[in-house]
């Protein structure tokens, strides 16, 4: 499978690669690292799994305040169908948190670490105060990095199957329904670069997408503070 996201001189790898120290830094992070041999703590994970479900509650506020900036009625109905796809997402995650120990209301019931309020409510300020390619690029690359870091992960020459406790999350991140969505994020981003002026805007735009990988590698460090 192309491990590449987005067409040849679109705004999705202009971005990224406008931003790469910030974006290697992300989605190979030790964090990452860890999954991909089966090394990381898991206390680490379990930190993680908490504040990732506490984020997509988040990210679901966002993937509508997208819905309300949709630039035409077939984009309203994508967005509302990413908004049931998170929806179900967190369902799964829940039986997820379960296998580990986890249940919904203990995990609800844990405070929002600072990286996770950080992270969300800049997302969800770029939306308000921008338009709908401000927010997109704000949201690529959660989107679009998680598909990125499962086939980085399953193409590493430290990458361990036997007994890897988090072979599932690879998985899901590696499988076919996962990289669907996140190739449609990189090609919807570069659209909106076409119609929205994304050219013109770059150097803004670059620096939104840098800060978002550089709050994600910071959730993987909280991560790890577990």
């Amino acid at each position: 499978m192309d491990s590449e996201y987005g067409a040849p001189g679109g705004l999705f790898r202009r971005l990224k690669q406008a931003c790469a120290a910030e974006w290697r830094a992300y989605t190979w992070h030790p964090f990452v690292q860890g999954i991909a041999d089966g090394t990381l703590p898991l206390t680490a994970f379990k930190r993680y799994l908490v504040q990732d479900y506490l984020f997509l509650v988040q990210f679901v506020r966002a993937q509508a305040l997208a819905a309300y900036k949709a630039e035409s009625l077939d984009a309203f109905r994508e967005k509302s169908g990413a908004i049931g796809a998170l929806l179900h997402e967190m369902t799964l995650h829940v039986g997820y948190c379960a296998e580990w120990g986890l249940s919904e209301q203990a995990v609800l019931n844990e405070p929002e670490a600072a990286e996770t309020v950080a992270y969300t409510r800049w997302v969800l300020d770029r939306g308000m105060a921008g338009d709908i390619l401000d927010l997109e690029v704000a949201l690529a690359p959660c989107t679009v990095g998680y598909g990125e870091i499962a086939l980085m992960i399953e193409a590493s020459p430290t990458r361990s199957r036997d007994d890897n406790p988090y072979e599932s999350w690879i998985a899901m991140y590696a499988g076919a329904e996962y990289q669907a969505l996140a190739r449609g994020a990189a090609a919807r981003l570069d659209a909106l670069g076409e119609s929205h002026g994304g050219a013109a805007r770059f150097a803004s735009l670059s620096a939104d997408f840098a800060k978002a990988a550089r709050l994600e590698a910071e959730f993987w460090q909280m991560g790890l503070r577990g």
